[in-house]
């Protein structure tokens, strides 16, 4: 995909996400919750995503 679709792609997502978050205030509320808890929880985030990332990774030298 070209650049210039890329970008139109991500502006058209970020207004999508910024009409839901107006149109369903605790959704917006529920976001705020999750970033406020990735402070706490960011090690366990990060750990998932090496255990994705070894998956793939082994299962891709197959």
């Amino acid at each position: 995909m070209p650049t210039g679709r890329r970008l139109v792609a991500y502006i058209i997502a970020l207004l999508i996400l910024g009409v839901i978050c107006l149109l369903f205030p605790r959704a917006l509320a529920f976001v705020e919750l999750a970033a406020r808890e990735l402070r706490y929880l960011w090690w366990l985030i990060l750990i998932a995503a090496f255990g994705i990332w070894l998956a793939f990774s082994a299962s891709a030298k197959k």
